[in-house]
């Protein structure tokens, strides 16, 4: 069986687990650069200032939402090699400027350059999974790439951790600098273009973000965008309240804490297998719709444990499990769907969708700040709440057929 890409040329199934590797590995830019100086907060707190870290940290994802947008056009104008080339090769040099970084003002405007080429790097893979296959197949190969994708944010906090006992946190950045030549290596010697000259867009720049509005005006497109969008807020309230929930309602240590993200983060990567398999015999349509229903159970078993008075450890583990396991089946499928009827324009329709993605994300982390008390009721009701409004937005305009 051959997938045949906009080139014209035919890719081997055979061939799509290398590929996923190729582009996995490159998508984990973005988690490699965040989650592995994460462990360096106090030093960078020391060195810059106590409200630095946190400073970088929304410099960088400022930077990343203003980059996806601008990637996207550039892939569907220039090229997917070219665009990503330039990407990296700016995230490269502005994580060695990051580690040379004389005060804490040149140390956020050096991430959020370094964000603004790393967007590229989930920008353009994303758009050339569309480019090269669609329906079913695109959905199997959008899971593989986010299953070599995930080992990142489980790897990168231990690495960074393992570097400070050696060095401080400027090495961190040196070898964030290091993995992003190792992507420019592998896009050199082994990922090809896969968007033909003669499809490539030939509009003007303020014609082509006009682009972004003829997206929005597509009802396949705004469906799975906002499935995608609520399930990324989801995972934000998840990743924003769990330490409150585990080390300060249930006195979990912080070395037995990290041990439960990495169990979920390898439970994740199980669970993009499972989806994976699934695509290929039932359909995109089909997995979100099981996706969303253990969703909505973890996000009930939650809400039930948040509002119970001696809830343990172990359930709220065991729900957050269930929770994982839904959620797992949600960013490949929303994608997939979204880029259906925009194969012209994928890198266009792929950053806008993860874009608005991070958008609710960051609301979603804001919430949980807002309402926090302490206890896991604001996790669970913003979990609980996006699960619902993930399934009245499918049963509106899902599509039934196994090839979208």
């Amino acid at each position: 069986m051959e997938l045949t890409g906009t080139r014209g040329t035919a890719v081997p199934v055979a061939a799509h687990a290398r590929l996923a590797g190729l582009l996995g590995f490159i998508i984990a830019v973005g988690p490699v650069s965040v989650d592995m100086y994460l462990p360096a907060f106090g030093q960078i707190g020391e060195r810059f200032g106590s409200g630095v870290p946190q400073l970088t940290l929304a410099s960088y994802f400022a930077g990343f939402a203003v980059g996806q947008l601008i990637q996207g056009l550039l892939a569907d104008r220039f090229g997917r090699r070219a665009a990503l080339a330039a990407g990296l090769s700016l995230y490269t040099l502005a994580s060695l400027a990051c580690a040379g970084a004389g005060t804490g003002f040149e140390f956020c405007v050096f991430r959020a350059l370094a964000a603004f080429g790393a967007a590229a790097s989930v920008v353009v893979p994303r758009a050339m999974v569309r480019d090269i296959a669609d329906g079913p197949e695109a959905g199997s190969l959008m899971s593989e790439v986010l299953l070599v994708m995930s080992v990142a944010p489980v790897v990168a906090p231990v690495l960074g951790g393992l570097l400070l006992r050696i060095a401080d946190w400027r090495v961190i950045f040196i070898v964030a600098a290091l993995y992003g030549v190792a992507c420019l290596y592998l896009l050199w010697r082994h990922l090809p273009e896969t968007l033909a000259p003669d499809r490539r867009s030939s509009l003007g720049f303020l014609k082509a973000v006009q682009s972004y509005g003829i997206a929005l005006r597509e009802p396949r497109f705004l469906i799975h965008a906002a499935i995608g969008a609520l399930g990324m807020a989801a995972l934000f309230a998840y990743l924003a309240g769990a330490p409150t929930v585990f080390m300060t309602q249930h006195g979990v240590s912080p070395s037995l804490f990290s041990t439960l993200l990495a169990v979920l983060g390898v439970l994740m990567i199980g669970f993009f297998r499972v989806n994976s398999w699934l695509v290929r015999r039932r359909g995109v349509s089909f997995a979100l719709v099981v996706g969303i229903a253990g969703w909505i159970l973890g996000g009930l078993a939650l809400s039930a444990l948040a509002w119970t008075r001696d809830s343990s450890v172990a359930l709220i583990f065991a729900a957050l499990v269930v929770f994982i396991f839904g959620y797992s089946f949600i960013p490949s499928n929303a994608q997939v769907g979204a880029l259906s009827r925009h194969a012209a324009r994928a890198a266009t329709a792929t950053s806008l969708m993860s874009t608005l993605q991070y958008g609710a994300g960051a609301l979603a982390g804001a919430l949980i700040d807002a309402f926090a008390d302490g206890t896991m009721r604001p996790m669970a009701a913003i979990i609980l709440a996006c699960a619902y409004g993930a399934a009245l937005v499918a049963c509106i305009r899902l599509p039934a057929d196994a090839h979208t």
